[in-house]
């Protein structure tokens, strides 16, 4: 279900050790109409995350029995659930660390509680987007060596699947939509990501190379994703 401006139905669920801190979280969730779970540690976030089926996960990095790095990569082993990181940490090692192991989003503490729920607002906006548009388009489309299927979200190199997080795959199929054509990071956070851009922004760049990175190693021989220094990026088939 897609969300309404009440956002009834829609659940999300804070992992989050610190008592404040969840409590901030979920009133503003709560007053933005959303269902709002709750799990203090590691472990009880990885399990309500694949039991409990929430909308978005908002997954803290420091918390007691299993970090959140270590949650974020289990819940992905089984499930497409959008991930925002909260975290206190300010290397950008770790912030790119959980943006790798498929984290859609990360909001850094201390936070704006209106910008983390217009945060969750965009994930679930482009999240749904994609769901429409794979509900409307033809399943197969192909790209040269490069193949999608938008029903089953995968994708093919060679005839060979790549695993790809969610993310990764809206953006394959963002650039194979516009393939030859240049487009900005501008565009790509409008239409992938869903928030608006505020300076630079190293989530692009990190999803964009990661995405380069296991399309150059199903073929090496190819270089479809271009970096085109000062403007964007641009899909060659």
């Amino acid at each position: 279900m897609a969300p309404t401006e009440q956002h009834t139905e829609v659940t999300a669920l804070v992992v989050e050790d610190d008592k404040p801190v969840s409590q901030l979280i979920r009133l503003y969730l709560a007053q933005a109409g959303y269902r709002v779970l709750a799990a203090e540690d590691g472990l009880s976030g990885l399990q309500m995350a694949l039991e409990d089926s929430p909308d978005i996960v908002l997954l803290d990095l420091n918390l007691p029995g299993m970090d959140g790095i270590e949650v974020c990569q289990n819940v992905r082993k089984q499930s497409e659930v959008p991930i925002i990181m909260v975290t206190a940490r300010v290397e950008e090692d770790d912030r790119l660390t959980g943006l790798d192991l498929g984290a859609d989003d990360y909001v850094s503490k201390p936070f704006s509680p209106r910008e983390l729920v217009a945060r969750v607002n965009a994930v679930l906006r482009r999240t749904y987007k994609a769901v429409e548009k794979r509900e409307t388009a033809g399943s197969q489309v192909n790209a040269g060596d490069v193949a999608i299927d938008l029903d089953r979200r995968s994708a093919t190199v060679l005839g060979d699947e790549i695993e790809l997080t969610p993310t990764e795959f809206r953006l394959l199929a963002y650039f194979i939509e516009g393939q030859g054509r240049t487009v900005s990071r501008e565009q790509i956070i409008e239409n992938v990501f869903g928030y608006d851009f505020s300076g630079y922004d190293r989530t692009v760049d990190t999803h964009v190379s990661n995405l380069r990175k296991k399309l150059e190693a199903a073929n090496p021989d190819k270089q479809h994703l271009k970096t085109m220094y000062g403007v964007g990026y641009k899909f060659a088939a």
